[in-house]
């Protein structure tokens, strides 16, 4: 476990079902706090109109991906609404040996796995709009999905409550503001945690 400044990197996973503003939250939280990066992940899918090559996913084909996983290059990949999404070992490894943290934005049984790989260094959590109608609407009102994507969409929904109930902690995105509020202070608490001071204390 390296760590900076006295300071251990540690991994937080946001997850929530399709619609629920995980992107969102995730980017605005970004912009706000300093030593967190971002783990881009691998997707089959195609991009969404104004989504960016290495800035928002890697886009890549079903045979690349397959190739990653040979090559163990994947820390978790999970196939989610009928395409394959999966996070860099390297980047993910790099930042923390770097004492930094790192935010994942990635499926919720994926996260499951990243905790079981790095046990005491997740911190998981789960994001959910007020209600299942508003998460439905916000789903649909995006109009980036097919009518067939956004019923395999809805179908995994109670599945990913599940599944969610298994993170530590929970977010209600109804004001977006506060959302993004709600995480960084999480974030900025798990920084304070004794566990991940040891070595500042060491020092002192």
């Amino acid at each position: 476990m390296s760590t900076i400044s006295g300071k251990t990197g540690f991994l937080v996973v946001l997850s929530s079902p399709s619609g629920g503003g995980k992107s969102t939250v995730s980017r605005q939280c970004l912009a706000r706090l300093a030593n967190i990066s971002y783990s881009v992940s691998y997707t089959t899918r195609s991009p969404r109109s104004g989504e960016r090559e290495g800035v928002d996913y890697y886009f890549v084909s079903r045979n690349e991906f397959n190739r990653l996983i040979a090559a163990d290059i994947l820390l978790e990949w999970e196939e989610v609404h009928g395409n394959l999404y999966g996070t860099s070992k390297l980047e993910v490894e790099k930042a923390l040996s770097a004492g930094q943290e790192v935010l994942l934005d990635i499926d919720v049984k994926g996260g499951l796995r990243v905790r079981q790989e790095f046990s005491g260094q997740a911190v998981l959590v789960f994001l959910l709009p007020p209600n299942r109608q508003i998460l439905i609407q916000r789903l649909r009102q995006r109009a980036t999905d097919s009518d067939q994507d956004i019923a395999i969409r809805l179908a995994n929904i109670d599945q990913e409550l599940i599944w969610g109930q298994r993170y530590e902690y929970l977010i209600i995105n109804d004001v977006v503001e506060q959302a993004v509020d709600a995480l960084c202070n999480i974030i900025l608490a798990e920084r304070c945690r004794m566990s991940r001071q040891q070595i500042f204390l060491q020092k002192f």
